[in-house]
């Protein structure tokens, strides 16, 4: 068993530093969901039961972490952006790009905050990146609105209160993908420029008797046991 933890794969990482590898980046997904992007580094070792210096030896700062945890995300991000941008129904791109961001919002609820972090080990690139993203995301925005599907008032800065909107039900219902689907589908038929919309997905099992939200919580406290 030693032994075999010593072969090493085809880009030459061994297998058991693989393992260390992803059991790091499993529990950075779950700590920086549960406490942000600024959690500690010393937490998300011990999530992942490896040593602060087994971490840092994957992922030498906090923001190579984070990218790490969330590179699918990035990745699946950038494609459907191009996608939009190369479909011939911008309208279709829109929604795609809008339905896609939520989706890997209830996902993994850590990623809208690495999403529009900021990453100063690697200021430039990503500054690059992000001025790209905005600069196609604007793109996308005009073709719908000059096509009459979009509505003319919409502003691409709309997108962070669909992604804070969305959050918040998340948070309060993370199991519910029903519920996520069909709020995502009511904001985006606000934002079409006609009225009429297609068809709703099927509603979530909630009631206001289950709601998980109370007053106590709105006010930000726990509700008083009786």
């Amino acid at each position: 068993m030693a032994q075999s933890s010593r072969i090493k794969d085809a880009d030459g990482m061994r297998a058991d530093a693989r393992r260390n590898r992803e059991r790091v980046l499993v529990a950075a997904r779950e700590v920086l969901a549960e406490h942000g992007i600024d959690a500690p580094m010393t937490a998300v070792a011990r999530r992942a039961g490896v040593g602060v210096a087994t971490l840092y030896r994957h992922f030498p700062t906090r923001d190579a972490l984070v990218r790490g945890a969330f590179q699918r995300q990035m990745e699946i991000c950038t494609r459907v952006l191009a996608e939009a941008l190369a479909a011939s129904d911008p309208w279709w791109g829109f929604q795609r790009l809008v339905e896609t961001l939520c989706r890997l919002q209830w996902e993994e609820r850590g990623f809208p905050a690495a999403f529009l972090a900021t990453f100063p080990d690697s200021a430039a690139e990503h500054a690059r990146s992000r001025a790209r993203a905005e600069h196609d995301l604007m793109t996308l925005v005009r073709r719908a609105q000059a096509s009459g599907a979009l509505r003319a008032d919409f502003h691409p800065s709309d997108l962070i209160v669909v992604m804070l909107a969305h959050g918040g039900l998340v948070a309060a219902v993370p199991d519910d993908g029903a519920a996520s689907r069909r709020l995502v589908a009511y904001l985006l038929q606000s934002f079409r420029a006609d009225p009429a919309g297609a068809a709703l997905p099927p509603p979530a099992s909630l009631s206001l008797r289950g709601l998980p939200i109370t007053a106590a919580h709105v006010r930000g406290r726990r509700p008083s046991r009786p």
